[in-house]
């Protein structure tokens, strides 16, 4: 997830831009860039590279740079790979500008400016942003702050971006929809980020903005207003924090923290390949996928750990789309057999950080039997990116928990997104399936904010669950590999024993290991197999086994008994391929609080990395 950091004081900005960049780090990026208004020139100086902020800092070695006012960011690609001429801050006529969050209608806005004379420099969809600023200030002779507030007025998204206006050199401003800026001022200037961390070397006295909010920053201070320049009223506060509680967001531990960040990052990942007016999906090497769709006979997909759970829930989905045979391999066994493989198979490979060595080994296999391949990665520009045909990027933002949470969701969200593109290559009757289904799944970051706010009452499950040497996971269909990965968080986390089984299997084994002791989680949707939970649910409390329960509210009043299980949670209704993610989401709490009530290490589980890149 990008960083953005700005300053206006009587400091050397330089200084203060690379120090608070250097607090944004642990955030993730691929290229940084600072832009200064010279003292000695009254020039705004751009300096940028791909990389880490060290090669930044070199680049400026003896330059001599001195100013007072100046913004920096760290870029997390998007819109365009990791070059130069994409990283922040990029500039128009006397604007130049940061920006962290997706301009959805950045097309159309380019293509309107082009008609205007504009010429574009880089792919990004930040570009935009500044040039609409000029046009305003240029054409309709607005002043800057005016010219700023027209602009994101046109911006359909999320952003927070801070503009640098050279004409005026005393002047900041700030802007925030759905994604986080902070303010902060001390005596020595005023400052901008899009986290606390960065600001933490300077100043404790912080202000939080809130969505539409505007600011201009000058020496002496914030004022603050709405997008029509009315007045609105906010105040400092003290932080008591420090460095890396605050790179925590306030939260106790990184997993918590990036739980709770995947509204957010559903909303990064399917937002920008799912148009809201005619729910068409646009993906990257559109057209070459639809090529080989169009051509396949088979699908594979490889990956390991978390991400061959998402794989077979992809199996689920795109079986259903499609009606092509789908095979789920683990990564670390598909090459150690011979698959029935050739070059009308498609082969999609499933890695968070993209540098899995078992999964780039399966891939390079798959590719020398002839056979198409795509990955769905987090990271840009990594590994397995270089070796696929065609590349679906989660766009969840850096994940610092070693047990994955955000990138897992968005893997299901980009399996679902590149399904309804498939479909919608090899079907006709697509206009029912796109209408309901991308419709959903625009809805679904906000109905993973009610799940997080119904899944607090977990809380009560953690004693008896972290006492337990055992635990038993239970689902059907799509949420079994829920089941799975639901007993694999708490494996990974609180070192309790637990499996995940598909519940019609209980009866050939498990089942042998109920009593009181066990805990069991049954996880149930509405449909046909709602009944078929509750068979195997009376079976558990008939041996006597600590039920908990994860249900649909759909099949609250249709029969389903609460009196079978005494605890039970119930989660908003939605889509069947979307219930996966949202019955999710409530497992990786429950792991969480397992884990932190038996005082384990949460963010680095002994004996695991965070990407496995040796075999």
């Amino acid at each position: 997830m990008c960083g953005i950091i700005g300053y206006i004081g009587s400091r050397n900005a330089v200084d203060v831009l690379i120090e608070g960049l250097k607090r944004l780090e642990y955030r993730g990026y691929d290229s940084a860039g600072i832009a200064i208004i010279d003292n000695e020139t009254g020039d705004v100086v751009r300096i940028r590279s791909v990389g880490k902020i060290k090669t930044l800092s070199e680049k400026l070695i003896g330059m001599n740079l001195s100013g007072n006012i100046g913004i920096g960011h760290t870029r997390w690609a998007t819109h365009g790979p990791p070059t130069e001429e994409n990283a922040h801050p990029h500039t128009s006529g006397p604007f130049t500008v940061v920006h962290n969050g997706i301009v959805e209608n950045y097309a159309e806005l380019k293509e309107w400016l082009i008609n205007q004379g504009y010429s574009f420099e880089s792919e990004t969809d930040t570009e935009v942003l500044v040039k609409l600023a000029e046009y305003y200030s240029k054409n309709e002779l607005l002043d800057e702050r005016q010219a700023i507030m027209k602009a994101l007025k046109d911006v359909k998204g999320s952003y927070a971006a801070v503009f640098l206006a050279k004409s005026d050199s005393r002047k900041l401003y700030g802007c925030k929809h759905e994604s986080p800026l902070v303010a902060g001022i001390s005596d020595d200037g005023v400052y901008v980020a899009s986290d606390v961390p960065a600001l933490l070397p300077f100043t404790r006295k912080i202000m939080y903005l809130e969505d539409g909010d505007f600011i201009e920053l000058t020496p002496d201070g914030v004022q603050v207003f709405d997008l029509n320049g009315n007045a609105v009223q906010r105040r400092f506060e003290v932080v008591d924090m420090n460095p890396v509680a605050a790179e925590k967001g306030g939260f106790r531990h990184f997993m918590q923290k990036e739980i709770y960040e995947q509204p957010r990052a559903l909303s990064d990942t399917i937002k920008p390949y799912l148009s809201m007016e005619n729910y068409k999906v646009f993906l990257p090497n559109a057209a070459y996928l639809s090529d080989v769709i169009s051509a396949i006979t088979k699908i594979f997909f490889i990956a390991c750990g978390t991400s061959f759970h998402a794989a077979m829930v992809g199996k689920y989905v795109f079986e259903s789309f499609l009606n092509i045979p789908v095979e789920v391999d683990l990564a670390s066994e598909f090459r150690y057999r011979v698959p029935v493989i050739d070059d009308k198979s498609l082969v999609i490979a499933i890695s968070q950080s993209g540098e899995t060595a078992d999964t780039k080994s399966a891939l390079s296999f798959a590719k020398s039997f002839g056979a198409h391949t795509c990955s769905i990665v987090n990271v840009v520009g990594s590994s397995l990116t270089r070796l696929s045909d065609a590349v679906v990027y989660t766009h969840a933002g850096p994940e610092i928990g070693v047990a994955s949470t955000k990138a897992f969701v968005t893997q299901l969200a980009a399996l679902i997104l590149l399904g309804l593109f498939s479909y919608g290559i090899l079907k006709d009757d697509k206009e029912d399936v796109y209408s309901y289904l991308a419709e959903s799944l625009l809805q679904l970051p906000s109905v993973c904010e009610e799940v997080l706010r119904r899944s607090d009452s977990l809380r009560n499950w953690v004693h008896e669950i972290s006492v337990a040497k055992s635990c038993l996971y239970l689902g059907r269909n799509i949420l079994y590999p829920i089941a799975l990965e639901g007993a694999l968080k708490l494996k990974e986390i609180s070192y309790i024993h637990a499996e995940g089984y598909a519940a019609g299997e209980m009866k050939h084994g498990p089942i042998a290991l109920i009593d009181e002791s066990m805990p069991v989680i049954c996880l149930v949707q509405r449909g046909i197999l709602a009944e078929k939970m509750r068979s195997n649910i009376e079976e558990v409390v008939a041996r006597g086994g600590n039920v908990f329960v994860l249900a649909d509210e759909a099949i609250k009043d249709s029969g389903f008994s609460e009196s079978l299980a005494k605890k039970v949670i119930w989660l908003p209704s939605v889509h069947e391929f979307l219930s996966p993610i949202v019955f999710a989401i409530p497992l990786q709490l429950l792991a969480y609080y397992v884990a932190v009530e038996r005082g384990t290490d949460v963010d680095q589980p002994r004996n695991l990395a965070k990407s496995v890149t040796v075999e």
